[in-house]
């Protein structure tokens, strides 16, 4: 999220122009720009449950705008997002190897990140260019991306509209950041895990092997 843009600012755009301010926060932030476009979601929310926008129109507005920059992030990423990755690679000093391995973690993973990554701070930018990085088949994609979007629009929508009656929207907006970077930082730690663990059990395999034992004199 881009910090210097106070909750404020973000109420003032969406008082101002409405229905557009959800589609075009969520469908930048979703195409890999780091904008607050979940707070923006929210704030349509909010405003929907206090009649000054309605619910299905934020709902669906939502959705679309999640699904076109989902769309865009995939395309970025599928043509031109592989050589960016290894030149950010080239410049950290992190191995193309490394790289690759991490490609295919996510490609073995691919569809559950995409569906279920715009709970998860960082992923629901990051997701679709990922996707397309990672050569995800485009229909499922779609699907995903389609399936994704309805849920999280569901649930941020509804939680702004119902909630926020009683608690107050910078508090609501505070506890859904929190929960979204718990998530981000449990899901580190699984990937981590799994790529230490599947290391581990490699090393083991290749001692296993015939002929890797030293011979002794």
């Amino acid at each position: 999220m881009l910090d210097f843009v106070s909750l404020e600012v973000l109420q003032d755009l969406a008082h101002e122009y409405g229905y557009w301010a959800v589609f075009f926060g969520i469908l930048l932030e979703n195409a890999g720009i780091p904008i607050p476009g979940e707070t923006i979601t929210l704030i349509g929310g909010f405003l929907a449950g206090s009649g000054e926008l309605k619910f299905w129109p934020v709902w669906a507005t939502a959705i679309s705008g999640a699904v076109v920059g989902d769309n865009l992030g995939y395309w970025i990423g599928a043509y031109g997002g592989w050589p960016l990755l290894q030149r950010l690679g080239k410049f950290f000093r992190i191995q193309e190897t490394q790289l690759l391995a991490v490609k295919d973690q996510f490609s073995q993973n691919a569809a559950r990140a995409v569906v279920l990554g715009r709970f998860v701070a960082l992923l629901r930018i990051f997701a679709g260019p990922l996707a397309g990085i990672a050569q995800m088949p485009y229909p499922k994609f779609l699907l995903c991306n389609l399936l994704g979007a309805t849920m999280w629009a569901s649930v941020m929508v509804s939680l702004a509209y119902f909630v926020g009656q009683v608690i107050p929207l910078p508090t609501m907006v505070g506890w859904v950041a929190q929960f979204t970077v718990l998530a981000l930082v449990l899901l580190v730690g699984w990937f981590v895990g799994t790529y230490w663990w599947e290391q581990r059990q490699q090393k083991l395999l290749v001692k296993e092997l015939p002929g890797t034992e030293k011979v002794s004199h």
